[in-house]
């Protein structure tokens, strides 16, 4: 069963991939690059600071990047325990990809995935009762995930994997988040 659901995985990313065209790479290359996401956490940011002021906002701005900083080590211990191939890699089908850029790690779970859902979900869960447009911000982890396939460099299990363990751990980071913020800001 579970070579049936790897192959389905596989022939899913191939369909997924050829959909792209060269006309649209510069777009998806940009778009899996973290850097060019650097407007949205600053205006991320800004609106912490605006709804909770320097004290608290900047609290929970350094939650958020200890939040960045535990998703990538988890999803790497996810990734060199499972050690996957990653698809550009794989012998099966990299010859029937679209792929635009190499890297060597392993594909099991996808850190784009796990650490986009992460920290936007528990942006959600933290702004929601300031900010009603804020779910908004859950667009960039499909964007940002969905790059990855049009890359060739995660199998769609990767990503859904990924998003799932993504929204677990920000709502359990957000569970004890609530309790050390209310210890540390005497808060009800």
């Amino acid at each position: 069963m579970l070579d049936t659901i790897l192959l389905k995985d596989k022939q899913l990313l191939v369909f997924l991939n050829s959909l792209g065209s060269e006309q649209w790479d510069p777009l998806w290359l940009v778009i899996t690059n973290q850097i060019y996401w650097s407007p949205l956490f600053i205006f991320i940011f800004y609106l912490v600071i605006k709804a909770f002021g320097w004290k608290q906002g900047g609290f929970m701005i350094l939650s958020m990047i200890l939040l960045v900083a535990f998703s990538d080590q988890f999803t790497n211990l996810i990734k060199n325990s499972v050690a996957r191939l990653r698809p550009n890699n794989d012998p099966e089908i990299k010859h029937l990809l679209r792929t635009l850029i190499n890297p060597q790690s392993f594909s099991f779970t996808s850190g784009h995935a796990t650490t986009s859902t992460f920290f936007s979900v528990f942006v959600v869960l933290l702004l929601k009762d300031r900010y009603k447009y804020i779910y908004f911000v859950l667009f960039w982890p499909l964007i940002f995930a969905y790059s990855r396939l049009y890359l060739g460099v995660h199998f769609p299990i990767d990503i859904i994997v990924g998003m799932i363990v993504g929204v677990t751990l920000a709502n359990i980071y957000y569970f004890f988040f609530k309790k050390v913020e209310k210890k540390v800001f005497k808060t009800a």
